[in-house]
């Protein structure tokens, strides 16, 4: 749907200027006027004006997606009818960006739309998962129990992220140190120890010959080697986006040392969550595989479940093919025969994101454990060989110096 920049007066005779997605010039008019406003200017706007409306508005975060369902579903228990709760939300909500979009969810509303359809227009800010949340929960009469439990959810999911950024940030960080360090020592410190080296008339160790070799190639070429850098960071970039690239990167994530058992443990926390989340409020179990698919970000693991949908779609169980697809712990498929047995499957995935969510917390402080003495003992080891390269030499100088 085009978007329409437009300049008007409102109700207290000031102007104001803003922006409405509709079919038609016309239509953006008649809405001007709906809210008691008169239309001076209305133009749709260029592919430029948009990109800089997109950019220069601050994204929306989960927290906020939290909050904002938190709040709704608090003014909706309270007899708040929906679209005076938004109404409010759009005035108090600080993100000006999603202050608009609610904003435009409120007057879609009040033309008749239901809620559900009015996000559905602003998919970029409101995924599928929530838009079928909000959908079932309209459908049986109980959106503002829909809203809390997606409130849980964002928080759970927010929660979880952070652990798992947490157990990634420390060895990047170290590891962008690590290249600096190497970068330095390659431009300025060994080129100085070459310099005394030179002078000294003897033939250097081949560790430090190695070194100074380097060292020259760094000082000359080192706009080639950043060059080459930024080339193959762009290059596994897009490989990744790839259909191949992301059935590798998915099997590596899932097999990788110290950190594929946190990638497991996160997004079985989250299949468990959201599965759970979504057919509580009455969304079939085939919608939900479908849509929580679209929530993995690991494509081997998404691809398992559209493959546990395929056999379910069958009349299969869920915890047969779950089980059978081998990318879950065999607690998963227990747990939902459990719960399938007892009649109790939304309450047992509960159980198990909580008990995956504290898996995952676990598993972060017990990497982090890992991962420092094991960064110090790789740093160590660089350094050790640039302290021998440059102290071979000098030690061999006392020696024939000792001769004399």
């Amino acid at each position: 749907m085009p978007v329409y920049s437009y300049v008007a007066i409102n109700k207290q005779g000031k102007e104001k200027k803003g922006s409405f997605e509709a079919d038609s010039i016309e239509d953006v008019r008649k809405m001007l006027r709906l809210e008691g406003s008169i239309p001076l200017q209305v133009y749709e706007q260029s592919a430029i004006n948009k990109d800089l409306s997109f950019s220069l508005g601050k994204p929306v975060k989960i927290r906020e997606l939290s909050v904002f369902c938190r709040q709704i579903g608090s003014l909706l228990s309270a007899g708040v009818v929906i679209i005076q709760a938004l109404g409010m939300l759009s005035k108090n909500t600080e993100n000006k960006r999603f202050a608009k979009v609610i904003k435009k969810v409120q007057q879609s509303v009040e033309k008749g739309e239901t809620l559900a359809d009015s996000m559905m227009e602003h998919k970029n800010i409101f995924t599928s998962f929530m838009i079928h949340m909000i959908k079932a929960g309209e459908a049986s009469g109980n959106l503002d129990s829909a809203f809390v439990r997606l409130a849980d959810h964002f928080d759970n999911e927010a929660a979880t992220k952070s652990k798992v950024k947490k157990a990634m940030i420390y060895p990047i960080a170290i590891l962008v140190v690590m290249v600096g360090v190497i970068f330095v020592m390659m431009l300025f410190v060994v080129p100085n120890f070459s310099e005394m080296f030179a002078g000294m008339g003897t033939d250097l160790p081949k560790i430090t010959q190695m070194i100074i070799n380097m060292s020259n190639y760094f000082t000359k070429r080192w706009y080639l080697i950043i060059g080459v850098v930024i080339l193959i960071i762009v290059a596994l970039q897009m490989f990744s986006k790839s259909e191949t690239g992301k059935m590798i990167f998915g099997r590596l994530a899932l097999t990788m040392p110290l950190f594929g058992k946190l990638t497991v443990k996160s997004s079985t926390a989250r299949f468990a969550r959201t599965i759970s989340t979504l057919i509580s409020t009455g969304v079939p179990m085939m919608e939900a595989l479908d849509i929580t698919s679209r929530t993995i970000d690991n494509t081997i693991i998404k691809k398992a479940i559209l493959s546990v949908k395929d056999d379910v779609s069958k009349g299969s169980s869920l915890s047969a093919p779950i089980a059978s697809v081998k990318v879950f712990p065999d607690l998963v498929s227990d747990m939902i025969a459990i719960g399938e047995e007892t009649g109790d499957l939304d309450g047992m995935l509960v159980n198990l994101a909580n008990y995956y969510d504290e898996e995952v917390k676990v598993a972060t402080d017990s990497l982090l454990e890992i991962m420092q003495p094991l960064i110090i003992v790789v740093m160590a080891a660089i350094v050790g060989v640039f302290v021998a390269a440059m102290m071979s030499p000098i030690m061999k100088m006392y020696k024939m110096l000792d001769t004399i």
